[in-house]
């Protein structure tokens, strides 16, 4: 009983103590850098290396693979953790590359929270809401951090009506900034109503509070000088006036963002930031599997894979599966079972994993990713449980593939290496593999979300598994699963172009070039029923 009672305690305690999120982003907002900064601040790592030294070899600490090195962009998702008074936070980052987005999605899938980094001078970008969209589907909080105040940013104000407009989220700023033109000054921050000052040079801050505890203190006026203090009084007041009223559990629902004003680069606003962040986020919530409510204090575990990731270590042929904790306690080397066929499997080799260092966790709690080592029995979106048998995971989103090529070995005797590498991918949920109905030989369709998955998948083939390839782009456009009807699908009455083919389970699917192309299908074959995702 007491062991129980001990247990019941100790979930408790860690559960309330953890942050799960993700940054998201459109490339280039600094994501990489404000990642750094945050890790820098927990003492994960002792120097923020910047961007820009890359070329000396400084690469980020969460970009780890050779293409990432020589195009200066995340490919893959990594997760870092680290600890900071009392908190244990785990960052997972996303892929900030626009043609990543279907593993940058599904990684949000195992994130509580998210941080939106915009740009102060660019605004709210394409990327951003594609992202943003996933994470108000899933009715996550988002906390909004705009970067970049060191140089000349647009009207703050114009930038909250552009959050409200273009994403449809309600904001709230947490502080303001004076000086938006390149001549930036510091913030005034609302809920202390004190002036934070930027100094440059040692990427400092120093702190001027007002006695008087209002934006009328004499003390303003002579260290900001005019017109800084006028405008800032008057943005105050009409902030005040006329913005919305900061509310908690607006932000916990998703329709409330909390805004940050900050510089990534100079480290102005980041500790702020993550202190207020820490104390808002929610700790691990309960997760849907099947008919059940997973609650993250449940005595037995659950967690759900959400990322395959291959070959991390060049040295080692790994394959590594990122295991979201969703309840219980996990200790290395317990025994679980599998989903995909209820089998029993005991996790002997648990790692946490920060770029290319890991080690082995002895255990984790709710909130926490895991890598696992995987022999090639994990498959996205699986459940591990130690109740049989496990519910399924149900919240894992697919993502219909934009582009498609032809895909064939250069070399005919590399066949075996070839279908080794292309299963490998498509596992790893990197590509979408079909093969067309009635045509044989070493050829098949490769779907993808972005152009340069196309990249990384020669680029993985060439150098994990020796296989030069032949890529012939297609024209074609949508994937749509055949869901119901009576024919063959060699029968339907289809245009042309139309493509007719498997996926990796068989399932039918089609291949259209254009959208008239799927209404003629549905126009000319009554009872058809097509699905954008997979049954």
């Amino acid at each position: 009983m007491h062991l129980m009672a001990d247990l019941k305690k100790e979930l408790h305690e860690q559960v309330k103590r953890r942050r799960t999120f993700a940054i998201i982003s459109h490339p280039d907002a600094g994501k990489t850098t404000l990642t750094e900064k945050l890790l820098l601040y927990g003492g994960a790592i002792n120097l923020a290396g910047s961007v820009k030294a890359r070329k000396a070899k400084k690469y980020a600490v969460s970009d780890w693979m050779e293409i990432e090195k020589q195009r200066g962009i995340s490919v893959t998702s990594s997760v870092m953790q680290f600890e900071y008074k009392g908190y244990c936070i785990n960052i997972l980052d996303t892929p900030g590359h626009q043609d990543f987005s279907e593993d940058t999605y599904r990684t949000l899938v195992a994130a509580d929270s998210a941080v939106m980094l915009i740009d102060g001078a660019k605004g709210v970008e394409a990327q951003t809401i594609k992202l943003f969209h996933v994470c108000k589907m899933r009715g996550i909080p988002i906390f909004t951090f705009i970067n970049k105040l060191d140089r000349a940013i647009k009207n703050p104000f114009d930038l909250m009506q552009e959050i409200e407009d273009v994403l449809g989220i309600r904001s709230y700023p947490m502080n303001w900034p004076i000086g938006t033109d390149g001549d930036f000054k510091g913030v005034y921050n609302r809920k202390l109503k004190q002036i934070e000052l930027f100094t440059g040079g040692n990427h400092g801050q120093t702190i001027v509070e007002s006695k008087a505890g209002s934006v009328d203190d004499p003390v303003f006026r002579e260290l900001l000088g005019e017109p800084y203090y006028s405008r800032l009084v008057e943005d105050i007041e009409l902030l005040n006036i006329a913005g919305d009223d900061f509310n908690l559990k607006e932000v916990l629902e998703g329709n409330l963002t909390p805004i940050f004003f900050g510089s990534a680069m100079t480290n102005f606003g980041v500790e702020p930031f993550l202190e207020e962040f820490l104390e808002m986020a929610p700790p691990p919530g309960e997760r849907v599997f099947t008919d059940t409510v997973i609650e993250p204090e449940m005595e037995e575990f659950y967690g759900f894979i959400f990322k395959i990731q291959a070959n991390m270590n060049p040295n080692h042929r790994d394959r590594v599966a990122f295991l979201r904790i969703c309840s219980g306690k996990f200790t290395k080397g317990m025994e679980v079972y599998l989903s995909n066929g209820n089998k029993k499997i005991r996790l002997s080799q648990p790692q946490q994993i920060m770029a290319q260092e890991r080690e082995i966790v002895e255990e984790a709690w709710p909130g926490d990713i895991i890598g696992l080592y995987d022999p090639g029995i994990f498959k996205i979106g699986d459940t591990l449980s130690t109740a049989k048998p496990s519910a399924l995971f149900t919240g894992m989103p697919m993502f219909p593939a934009e582009h498609f090529a032809r895909i064939s070995p250069k070399d005919t005797m590399k066949r075996k290496q070839f279908l080794k590498g292309i299963m490998q991918l498509s596992e790893e949920g990197t590509i979408q593999v079909f093969r067309q109905v009635d045509i044989g030989g070493e050829e098949f369709i490769v779907g993808a979300v972005g152009m340069l998955q196309f990249d990384v998948l020669e680029h993985r083939l060439l150098h994990e598994y020796n296989v030069e390839l032949k890529v012939v782009m297609l024209p074609h456009k949508f994937a749509r699963w055949l869901v119901t009807t009576d024919k063959d699908p060699r029968d339907l009455n289809l245009t042309s172009s139309t493509l007719i083919a498997q996926d990796k389970n068989e399932q039918y699917v089609l291949i259209f070039e254009n959208q008239w192309s799927i209404d003629w299908a549905k126009e000319k074959n009554k009872g058809i029923e097509l699905s954008d995702v997979s049954g």
